[in-house]
């Protein structure tokens, strides 16, 4: 008996929202019945708005906005494409790791063929995963250059001692908030900083047509003439690597798909309908909460394009370098004035924390699961698993704080990340039309997710070898 047959008020319990026991253990007398509708399943939404929290600060706060300062508005069409395309992408990963228990690691170690004990994918990870420890100690430099603009500690905003001491303290305080490693906190938090500065720059958008920097319906339709001029041929692509949910994001989310319950509440796959009927259940509730998801960071991701576009491509202004966080900031100056300024600050504070506030507990799952995959550890035990996470929420942001000093360069450091995952991606587009094949029939969706997945695969292979040849290849 399921245990919502058991306690029919269970489900509108807070602690009901979240799995109890070990989630990446599939034990039939855990299993509950799925919610159907939108309004119930609302109910146990939850990896999808981590996900946004990840999204929002790299992509959304300086991709998207650079590349509309630098292009206009000739490019918002790229805004819908490139976070639309990876959505089946997500959803068919997801999928696979309801149905089997399997976090996106172990997933990408069955795909053919092996080099040596492990797949070709995993390899592609490895070398993409190790790009990454730059791109996140740019946000951490991003979020260290906002903190020395609103409290510049007595040296000066950007000066490098605020800079640094702030880039020490935001990763000191990660560190100490995120070692607990509960899922809950973790979702609670960043639902909150990822909706707070979502509202505030809406808000802002909407203001615009008010404000010496108006864009009109005519700029509006322009951005959707599905032109890619030369000179914006290089952000765009990262644009397409780093917008929408990234390689990073997809295979974080099947994690936090196991950590919410889907694939716990599904129960192991004993051969029975009733399987069969829950697993389908929490399926629709994992694709609902996708398509949340992707609302949240499309709209916002537009959004951050059109303050590029409208306050910074007329006065020719460019994010570069430690001075990326004070243009930027010129995006709600120019509408507001100084308090807008602050506003911007803080609202950037809230969405780079929020990135990094995803970032790092997504991150320790996936390293510490690629050391069980070679050996170092069994999976399967709960507490070694543990205590693997939590060294790694400890030792990356360690390792990324330290490439911020090094390199000292957010932009930089973060697009950087940003082509190595979108040339990852097509190993993810692969790896979810292989994957497929490895759930049953019954569980795969319609005829139209299969049609999505072959699109969305194709277009993100077809843009990954674009992005290999153009950035590694010379």
């Amino acid at each position: 008996m399921t245990e919502s047959a058991l306690d029919p008020d269970h489900e509108n319990t807070p602690a009901a929202r979240f799995v109890s026991g070990d989630p990446y253990s599939l034990d039939a007398s855990a299993v509950k019945e799925p919610p159907v509708g939108w309004r119930a399943s609302s109910k146990f939404f939850g990896p999808g708005l981590i996900v946004s929290a990840s999204v929002v600060g790299a992509g959304e706060l300086i991709t998207a906005t650079s590349l509309g300062a630098q292009a206009g508005f000739v490019l918002l069409w790229l805004v819908f494409i490139s976070t639309i395309v990876k959505v089946a992408v997500q959803v068919e990963m997801a999928r696979y790791s309801i149905v089997t228990g399997e976090g996106a690691m172990e997933g990408y170690n069955r795909v053919p063929p092996r080099i040596g004990p492990v797949s070709w994918v995993f390899v592609m990870w490895a070398l993409m995963a190790l790009s990454k420890l730059i791109q996140t100690g740019g946000l951490i430099g991003g979020m260290a250059a906002a903190l020395s603009m609103l409290l510049p500690l007595g040296f000066g905003p950007l000066s490098p001692a605020a800079v640094t001491i702030w880039a020490v303290v935001v990763t000191l305080v990660a560190i100490a908030t995120l070692i607990s490693n509960r899922y809950g906190l973790i979702e609670n938090v960043a639902t909150f900083l990822t909706m707070a500065f979502v509202l505030v720059t809406i808000f802002v958008v909407l203001a615009l047509p008010f404000s010496e920097f108006a864009y009109s319906g005519g700029d509006l339709a322009s951005g959707f003439g599905l032109q890619l001029p030369i000179g914006a041929l290089g952000i765009a692509l990262t644009m397409f690597g780093l917008t929408g949910v990234a390689s990073e994001e997809i295979t974080a989310y099947t994690y936090w798909c196991l950590e919410k319950g889907y694939a716990r509440w599904s129960g192991p796959n004993d051969g029975s309908e009733a399987y069969r009927r829950r697993a389908r259940g929490w399926i629709a509730v994992m694709q609902k909460d996708a398509i949340v998801s992707w609302v949240i960071y499309t709209v916002s991701t537009a959004a951050f394009f059109l303050l590029g576009a409208a306050v910074l491509h007329p006065q020719g202004l460019v994010p570069e370098g430690n001075e990326m966080i004070l243009t930027l900031s010129e995006t709600f100056a120019g509408v507001f004035g100084e308090t807008g300024r602050i506003i911007f600050l803080i609202g950037a504070i809230a969405a780079l924390g929020s990135t990094i506030w995803a970032a790092i507990p997504s991150w320790s799952r996936s390293w510490a699961n690629a050391l069980s995959i070679v050996g170092v550890f069994d999976w399967s035990h709960s507490r070694t698993r543990t205590r693997w996470m939590r060294f790694f929420i400890a030792f990356l942001p360690i390792m990324w704080l330290l490439t911020f000093l090094w390199i000292n360069s957010p932009l930089v450091m973060i697009m950087v990340g940003g082509i190595a995952g979108g040339i990852f991606l097509a190993a993810v587009a692969v790896s979810a039309l292989y994957l497929r094949g490895r759930v049953e029939p019954a569980l795969r969706g319609g005829r139209f997710i299969h049609v999505a997945l072959i699109v969305s695969s194709v277009a993100i292979i077809a843009l990954g070898i674009y992005s290999a040849a153009t950035n590694v290849l010379g």
